[in-house]
């Protein structure tokens, strides 16, 4: 019953067209929803991974360089945005991590493109991790244990501390640890969380917010996914992939992990940050956010694997590898300020804000990689790993560092206006100013070469919507907007890259958000159209070159329901469908691959859940189940992996008002899957096979 109500009240929240905060006007035209810590504990979701691809409409994969790698709507990597407390600190295909949700008070998903809100990129969406913060509701304390299957471990602990009537800390710690979160051989994974912050309220109109956040990680061997092998070579063919070269997914190399010794991923992030919100009187209210990041990164891995077919030497096949190291040293800092005043024009009640952003990045990244003759190939069926190079003699085949300062200057201001008390108008426009410095040193050469470049960006996005409540608990809604998107990652494009304008993204939504008026049941649409201009291509007359020109798009519809049947029963479903195209793309050699379904985009995802109160006893017991059909691993769609159904349950005991102990099972009929592909496009990443946990949550 907790996820049906938690649901029901933040659909009213959206349905509430008289609400208005910076953005609020936007989001209120736009598909929407936010999963809260109690329906992340429920579910069992504990890494951001887990949360992101519970969210109907996107799946998401733990790929090497990019963990928690998302794809929503039919588009990924820089047109999906992942935030920080509402600041985008970078492109997620850089930034996110698999973070523990237990630093997390919700996830907001904004779906959609959402550039005017957060500028450049966020055509698809944004996530928004938000965490936890004080609250001037006493003192309390909450904790977390857990252990399972793949010896994985969990201990958090919380705690809220009211200072005074006007002062409040909260202090958050957790740590989760692995031989395996995916039972995969010499993959230790560790993840740590330290967040604090205290609030300020001196007066009813003044609250100020300071918070610190600081994370780690370390994924040892790091998990490259299976590599295809070939179907006469297989020991245990699986028919969850079908390819047009004969290759297949090897039941029997399910455990292996081809990463050398020594081989691993690890991030060290800070972040310190502030929220000031003062109410000026009269209506008017000023908003600041400040934000200090910096990060250590470090990707030291095989990161392609290709098999070899037979030789006398290796009967079996083997696998080439080759070796990289990717190192990131990041600073970034963003100060945004917005005021709003809420009032009336021409006596229509109004709401409107308006204000600059303005941020710096500076990121070296040193990117490393051999040839394959760095390691000796191994056998797919008794591989010897070996250990991994650490003469700068092995890394021929690139040695280059990026140097990337990144400086932003934004206006933004948006309206909602109410014609009457049931229909509101909304409108947003930002205009970003975008100083790139790029600097690329390649040491593979004597003298060190050393390109430059300096390009600019001057986006202008903008955003017009209608939200009309039909009923106080009945909203329909439609919009159109606008985004820009790089044509690569913008710290570490190339030089090549820097010469291309920002690309174009259009779309179309239009979707509506009910309850009835006892708040047990409610439901959510939206359609959309999403479509990309200037994505990179190749010159139709001229293969060898790039240019500009090809396009992609999306349209799809997406339900939402919940419903609380009973005291006893609670239910809710999610789906969404995607037709997603590349609508003009020529790759090298003059492959067309206009027509094709982008990668690791299913037609449908879909989720649901049962939860069931025994009547007499403190028990309940809950039932998810989950669904995402076939995908691509290649824009020629040559190698197709099979769409997989999962079931978790739970079974849960309140031992007291705050204690509940937890059995819980997923994947429980233990489905062989491939969750998502990554590079190359022969490595699918498979899903985790059964398991069983046991956790005690407290509250008091």
């Amino acid at each position: 019953m907790r996820i049906a109500t938690r649901l029901a009240a933040f659909l009213a929240l959206a349905c509430a067209s008289a609400a208005f905060a910076q953005g609020e006007a936007q989001r209120s035209a736009q598909s929407q929803i936010a999963i809260y810590i109690s329906d992340l504990q429920v579910r069992g979701l504990r890494t951001a991974r887990e949360a992101f691809a519970d969210i109907p409409g996107v799946i998401a994969g733990n790929v090497p360089g990019n963990p928690a790698a998302v794809m929503m709507r039919g588009f990924s990597g820089n047109a999906v945005s992942i935030l920080q407390d509402g600041v985008r600190v970078s492109t997620s295909t850089v930034v996110q991590r698999d973070t523990n949700t237990w630093h997390f008070d919700r996830i907001e998903v904004l779906k959609g493109p959402a550039s005017v809100l957060y500028g450049e990129g966020a055509l698809a969406g944004v996530i928004n991790k938000v965490t936890r913060k004080p609250t001037l509701d006493g003192t309390h304390v909450d904790a977390l244990a857990s252990y399972g299957s793949f010896n994985t471990s969990t201990l958090a602990a919380g705690a809220n501390m009211q200072l005074s009537d006007n002062a409040a800390v909260r202090l958050d710690a957790s740590q989760l640890q692995s031989d395996s979160l995916y039972d995969v051989d010499r993959n230790k994974t560790r993840s740590r969380g330290l967040t604090g912050s205290v609030l300020f309220k001196p007066s009813r109109d003044l609250s100020i917010l300071v918070a610190v956040d600081h994370y780690a990680d370390r994924y040892d061997g790091t998990y490259q996914g299976v590599p295809l092998v070939q179907a006469a070579v297989a020991k245990d063919a699986s028919s969850i992939l079908r390819s047009a070269n004969g290759l297949v997914i090897d039941k029997a190399l399910r455990h292996r992990n081809y990463n050398p010794d020594g081989a691993y991923s690890s991030a060290d992030e800070t972040t310190l940050r502030s929220r000031i919100d003062w109410q000026l009187g009269n209506g008017w209210a000023l908003g600041t956010d400040l934000t200090a990041y910096t990060a250590d990164r470090a990707f030291v891995l095989s990161d392609t694997q290709t098999f070899v077919a037979p030789t006398t030497a290796f009967p079996n096949g083997s696998f080439s590898r080759t070796v990289q190291r990717f190192y990131h040293d990041h600073q970034f800092w963003n100060a945004r300020t917005a005021l709003s005043k809420a009032g009336e024009l021409a006596g229509l009640r109004n709401r409107f804000t308006a204000g600059v952003e303005l941020n710096h990045t500076d990121l070296s990244s040193l990117r490393q990689s051999s040839g394959t003759s760095a390691l000796a190939a191994v056998d797919p069926y008794a591989p010897v790993v070996g250990s991994f190079p650490t003469a700068a003699s092995a890394y021929t085949a690139g040695n280059v560092n990026f140097d990337s300062k990144l400086n932003t200057r934004a206006l933004f201001a948006e309206n909602a206006l109410n014609l009457t008390p049931q229909w509101l108008l909304v409108a947003g426009l930002r205009w970003d100013d975008i100083d790139l410095k790029r600097g690329v040193t390649n040491f593979n050469v004597t003298p060190n070469m050393v390109q430059t470049s300096n390009p600019q960006y001057h986006p202008l996005s903008w955003r017009l919507g209608s939200t009309y409540d039909i009923t106080p608990a009945t909203a329909i809604y439609a919009q159109l907007t606008s985004a820009a998107v790089p044509v690569s990652t913008m710290l570490l494009q190339s030089i090549v890259n820097t010469g291309f304008k920002l690309t174009k993204g259009r779309s179309a939504e239009a979707g509506f958000k009910t309850m009835t008026a006892d708040r047990r049941l409610s439901l959510t649409g939206a359609v959309y159209y999403i479509r990309q201009d200037d994505i990179l291509t190749r010159d139709p007359a001229n293969p060898s070159q790039t240019v500009q020109g090809g396009s992609q798009s999306s349209r799809g519809m997406e339900l939402n329901a919940a419903a609380s049947l009973s005291a006893a029963w609670s239910v809710g479903a999610g789906l969404g469908v995607v037709d997603a195209v590349y609508d003009k793309l020529v790759e090298a050699g003059g492959a067309v691959r206009t027509g094709n379904r982008p990668i690791n985009t299913p037609v449908t995802t879909a989720n649901g859940f049962v939860t069931y109160a025994v009547p007499g006893v403190p028990v309940t017991v809950s039932g998810f189940v989950r669904h995402a059909s076939g995908f691509y691993t290649d824009t020629a769609n040559t190698i197709h992996v099979d769409g997989h159904t999962t079931l978790d349950a739970t079974i849960a005991w309140k031992l007291s008002p705050g204690t509940t102990l937890t059995l819980r099972g997923r994947n429980l009929t233990n489905a062989f899957y491939g969750e998502y592909s990554g590079y190359p496009t022969t490595n699918v990443y498979l899903g985790a096979p059964r398991s069983v946990e046991v956790s005690l949550l407290a509250r008091f």
